[in-house]
């Protein structure tokens, strides 16, 4: 269904997701440890997620901790891991009054234990709620989506589950992180890269991209509504053309 937001005619696109960067060099600028950025961002982050619930997103997708984030340094992976242990603790309570439910996606079986459990336990407690569906992305990427997908296919075949005939796009799709939710249509990425890293690899390919100069804790509510607004100057095709190009 067609959504508009406010009195603006503004098609609302049902899935959005961000690559939340340029935490540390934020921190560089003022002279503070990259840990005070990835804490700012934090600070963004619940502004955007209770922004994106209020316009009627429906599902939004925050790329946290890549798979590749574990080659920073030491000190900067724990205290990214410190954070996010933090902010699923702090904001889990916030989320479930507010009717979003929390959805962890990448391997967290890296992670400690405890850490294991707090997702575990947030993800169940948001489990039954109908509002804003928010993905986090923790030690995840979208080349190991990809292949934890086709190793799951694989184990089917081998088990005589299926025949590889019975393997089309679909059903790749049903394997991968998020299939249940609805395909990405945007994804904003802050702090001056144009690249999308490594995300959602599968799940973008008919997504428009919107890349901004703004380091994510500068990242606000109206910085949010201009990538909106550029969306809607997209004119989306899916490899075919528009009505009006079709020869009479």
């Amino acid at each position: 269904m067609t959504r508009f937001y406010m009195t603006q005619q503004k098609y609302i696109p049902n899935h959005v997701a961000i690559i939340m960067d340029g935490n540390g060099r934020w921190a560089e600028q003022r002279n503070q440890l990259r840990a005070s950025g990835h804490r700012a961002g934090l600070k963004t982050v619940r502004k955007i997620v209770a922004h994106a619930a209020k316009m009627g997103i429906k599902v939004l997708t925050l790329y946290a901790f890549s798979s590749e984030n574990w080659k920073r340094p030491a000190n900067e992976v724990s205290a990214l891991i410190s954070l996010f242990n933090y902010a699923l603790n702090r904001e889990i309570k916030n989320l479930n009054k507010n009717n979003v439910r929390l959805n962890i996606i990448g391997d967290i079986s890296k992670f400690s234990q405890n850490l294991q459990n707090l997702i575990i336990n947030a993800q169940r407690l948001t489990l039954n709620n109908t509002g804003l569906v928010l993905n986090i992305a923790a030690n995840y990427g979208g080349r190991w989506d990809i292949v934890q997908s086709a190793r799951k296919i694989a184990t089917q075949v081998l088990n005589g589950k299926i025949t590889p005939q019975d393997i089309n796009e679909d059903y790749f799709a049903s394997m991968t992180c998020m299939y249940t939710l609805p395909e990405v249509e945007l994804i904003i990425r802050t702090g001056g890269e144009y690249r999308i890293s490594n995300f959602l690899l599968w799940q973008s390919a008919y997504a428009e991209l919107y890349f901004t100069n703004t380091l994510w804790p500068d990242f606000n509510q109206v910085s949010f509504d201009e990538a909106i607004n550029i969306f809607n100057t997209r004119e989306r095709r899916f490899g075919g053309v528009l009505n009006e190009e079709l020869p009479c």
